[in-house]
């Protein structure tokens, strides 16, 4: 997930670090703390906890978030409107929280500005247009017996799109794009207001752009309990969806388990990550540009190197460039600092083969992965845990978190094993039907009723023999030909 909040983090990760130590080079190649290890030196339990993540202890978010929840729940716009004025130091009234989107005027945004995030929006919506289910699936299972699955658009969805200090007008597009294409008739954008009480013209820019329906001026905690319970001006939606700090994350959890919110969230969100395979002819410069593209996201973030290197080959003289361009280029960013954090608890692991690096980058499963090899797509296809793949050197991993046309909402902190990142899918739900003629009947409900004998769930059987005996249970010849007709078309 594109997360440039940070999440508190209680963690062993130091312990991590130092338990690697004993195959890292003890003279500090690398700056800023950034280990370096050798694969070949380190024991497979060691290599192991290299794929752990900072734990992210939510228990006291979720102590601070109750009160919110329960305030919001209970007052509604007068809680919200409070809690902009403690968190976000904004006055509004109860009734100036929610915008409706069509009726605002578009923000005056730097030209400049505007045809970029036209450009960015372009892109998203072709990538995600395309991922629309042209037809229903139909499939006849037997003769007589036919099933169907049709996409239903999720009718109200709430986005969230971090603010405080950051300006996110992607966020804003990246989840309202694929919203608005998949046909849901809701779409709530929720974001901090700024002090005077306003929303990031930029925010307000692409939310119009991407067809958001309405703008609840509201961060935090209580955003996501307004979206989940609804207030006076705000709709209740069913699903949702964007990244967040610990309390934004610990709120959409907690609601996703309360049953009269009755709310499904996106995906578990974490700090952000980006994990990157090179080789000895990689552009050192362009390596070290991917990893710090995401470290500078906050102190939590993780970055990690994947150096191949065959064996006997000496390395060592490429880590020295890598070190040079480390330094340089974080000398040169506003939030070097920030930067620096995350390097301290980053590494860079240096394997033999192109099946060792990815053994532990699909161990690892990065948000992001970056492959910058001589060969690329021979890596690509054994890839199998990952949020967004970037392929060769001319794909940097900013481009899919802005205006590639791919969506930078993605699983973080391994959840890449077992989650995909945001689509138009993310934001529809699937109805299967079944319609069956009598022949139908006849052929599957003798089984039907088997079954239901065996679980002794006898109204399950009564529902199909009650028909049996009204229609009868054998087939006509007509049906019996028909099914032959089917079968040698088929």
């Amino acid at each position: 997930v594109l997360n440039r909040s940070q999440l508190h983090c209680g963690t062993s990760l130091a312990e991590v670090m130092t338990g690697a130590a004993n195959g890292s080079n003890g003279d500090s190649e690398l700056p800023f703390g950034i280990r370096l290890i050798e694969d070949r030196k380190i024991s497979l339990e060691t290599r192991a906890s290299l794929y752990l993540r900072p734990k992210i202890d939510l228990s006291l978010a979720k102590s601070r978030v109750e009160p919110i929840i329960k305030e919001v729940r209970a007052r509604k716009n007068k809680a919200v409107a409070e809690y902009a004025k403690q968190f976000d130091r904004a006055t509004l009234s109860p009734e100036d929280l929610v915008i409706d989107v069509a009726s605002t005027p578009w923000p005056k945004v730097d030209p400049k500005v505007a045809a970029a995030l036209d450009t960015a929006y372009d892109n998203v919506r072709r990538f995600h247009e395309a991922q629309k289910k042209k037809q229903p699936l139909r499939v006849e299972t037997m003769p007589g017996v036919e099933c169907r699955r049709m996409a239903v658009p999720i009718e109200a969805v709430g986005l969230y799109v971090p603010g405080g200090t950051a300006v996110l007008p992607s966020t804003a597009y990246m989840l309202a794009t694929p919203a608005k294409l998949a046909g849901c008739k809701e779409i709530v954008l929720a974001t901090p207001p700024r002090e005077d009480g306003s929303v990031v013209p930029e925010v307000v820019y692409a939310a119009k752009r991407a067809g958001a329906t309405k703008i609840l001026k509201a961060g935090g905690a209580q955003a996501i309990a307004a979206l989940a319970f609804g207030t006076e001006t705000c709709p209740k939606v069913h699903k949702i969806t964007g990244p967040g700090n610990q309390y934004v994350t610990a709120a959409k959890m907690m609601l996703q388990a309360n049953e009269e919110a009755s709310v499904s969230i996106d995906m578990p969100a974490g700090p952000s990550e980006q994990l990157c395979i090179f080789d000895m002819t990689s552009d050192a410069a362009f390596v070290v540009a991917d990893l710090l593209s995401q470290a500078e996201h906050g102190p939590d973030s993780q970055v990690v190197g994947v150096l191949v290197a065959s064996p006997g080959v000496d390395f060592r003289s490429y880590v020295g460039k890598l070190r040079v361009e480390f330094e340089e280029q974080t000398s040169k960013l506003n939030r070097a600092e920030i930067t620096k954090q995350a390097l301290s608890k980053s590494f860079v692991i240096v394997v033999e083969t192109l099946e060792a690096a990815l053994s532990f980058s699909n161990s690892y499963g990065p948000e992001h992965l970056c492959i910058q090899t001589a060969n690329p797509e021979a890596y690509l296809e054994g890839v199998v845990n990952a949020g967004s793949v970037f392929v060769g050197p001319y794909a940097p991993e900013s481009c899919g978190d802005y205006a590639s046309g791919t969506n930078h909402c993605l699983p973080t902190s391994g959840y890449a094993r077992q989650y995909g990142g945001v689509s138009t899918d993310t934001y529809l739900k699937y109805i299967t039907v079944q319609k069956l003629t009598p022949a139908g009947l006849k052929r599957v409900g003798p089984c039907v009723e088997t079954i239901a004998d065996v679980e002794e769930l006898e109204a399950h059987r009564n529902a199909v023999t009650i028909r049996l005996k009204k229609i009868g249970r054998e087939l006509s010849l007509f049906d019996k030909l028909g099914a032959m007709c089917t079968f040698c078309s088929s």
